[in-house]
């Protein structure tokens, strides 16, 4: 299982109700710092998350799979500035 990096906040989704996920997954991102990442544990590709920050941020949305499957994904998010690539 990998570890949470400094500045990482780790979110298991199943603990938010589901009519607030993506609200609060949203947000969440949104106020991410330079340094922070928030890393997202779900029982489920979480695609559709995906194409909808992408949607929102464009390129500045950093998202790595951590884990895939196939009972648990992990994913790290990052809010990435100009010039950044990770």
């Amino acid at each position: 299982m990998p570890e949470a990096d400094r500045g990482e906040r780790v979110i298991r989704v199943a603990d938010i109700d589901p009519r607030y996920r993506h609200d609060i997954l949203f947000n969440l991102f949104e106020h991410l710092g330079p340094d922070d990442a928030l890393q997202i544990v779900v029982d489920h590709d979480p695609k559709r998350l995906r194409l909808q920050l992408e949607a929102l941020h464009g390129e500045r949305c950093g998202w790595t799979y951590l884990e895939q499957g196939p009972d648990v994904w992990r994913v790290r998010l990052r809010l990435l500035g100009r010039g950044d690539a990770s």
